[in-house]
């Protein structure tokens, strides 16, 4: 998979101005959307919206289920994606653009595409949606992309649950004590519980940065206790240094 080049025409500014991150809530907003099958996501939708955001729900699904794929500089559907928080509020709008990427029927290379020239908004939105659209570890370089930012947003985002499946032992300690020098809540880690368990590597990262931060005098993050606790407790199934669901 190429990144697509610069040469690409600027993402409409339709969607692009709150600096202020999107307020998460409750139900299938923000994280969540990642973990809700697509069904639930929609009926949440048509109950939460107002009847004026709910047509233009529907106009936009039914244009990228006509005109899925990429096509020219821009496609219809990527349009729809930039305009989705003024057209449904910024509460909805992770849902409203994951349902739209999966209407397109958005491959790694589209998503790659969008994750690349679209907004901050836009790329959580693609982390998001890759649990829903990529069975395989082909988007892998958008989450680890995510997780080389220090966007708190975006690496919640990548360390739900398609990072959880593909990523690799080594890739997915660094990512932990990423959210943990952060401030990302690692709750926000999907199957934390499984794949800390008995890991003696994670342990030892947890140490040393504990150590750091004690020399220097800092806090250590509240949440790094817990993960070391995990990473000490009994193994109750074999441990594999293989990225959840890889196959032998």
């Amino acid at each position: 998979m190429t990144r697509p080049h610069a040469a690409h025409p600027a993402r409409p500014p339709a969607d692009s101005t709150p600096p202020t991150p999107e307020t998460p809530a409750p139900d299938v907003k923000g994280p969540a959307v990642a973990h809700t099958p697509l069904p639930e996501v929609r009926a949440h939708l048509d109950a939460a919206l107002d009847a004026p955001a709910r047509a233009w729900l529907g106009r936009a699904l039914d244009d990228a289920t006509a005109h899925p794929g990429l096509h020219g500089p821009i496609s219809v559907w990527e349009l729809r994606l930039a305009e989705a928080g003024r057209r449904c509020g910024a509460e909805h709008a992770d849902a409203v653009r994951v349902l739209i990427l999966h209407a397109s029927r958005a491959d790694p290379t589209a998503l790659a595409h969008v994750y690349f020239q679209g907004t901050a908004a836009e790329r959580r939105a693609v982390l998001q949606a890759l649990p829903h659209l990529v069975p395989g570890p082909d988007a892998l370089t958008l989450v680890e992309d995510a997780l080389r930012t220090n966007d708190t947003r975006l690496l919640a985002a990548a360390v739900g649950p398609y990072g959880a499946r593909h990523l690799d032992a080594h890739t997915w300690r660094h990512a932990v004590l990423k959210c943990l020098f952060t401030g990302v809540p690692v709750d926000e880690v999907t199957d934390l519980d499984r794949r800390a368990r008995a890991d003696p590597e994670l342990a030892r990262m947890l140490a040393d940065y504990a150590a750091e931060r004690t020399a220097a005098d800092r806090p250590v993050p509240a949440d790094l206790n817990r993960v070391l606790t995990l990473t000490r407790s009994a193994c109750s199934e074999p441990r594999t240094d293989r990225p959840h669901g890889e196959e032998s």
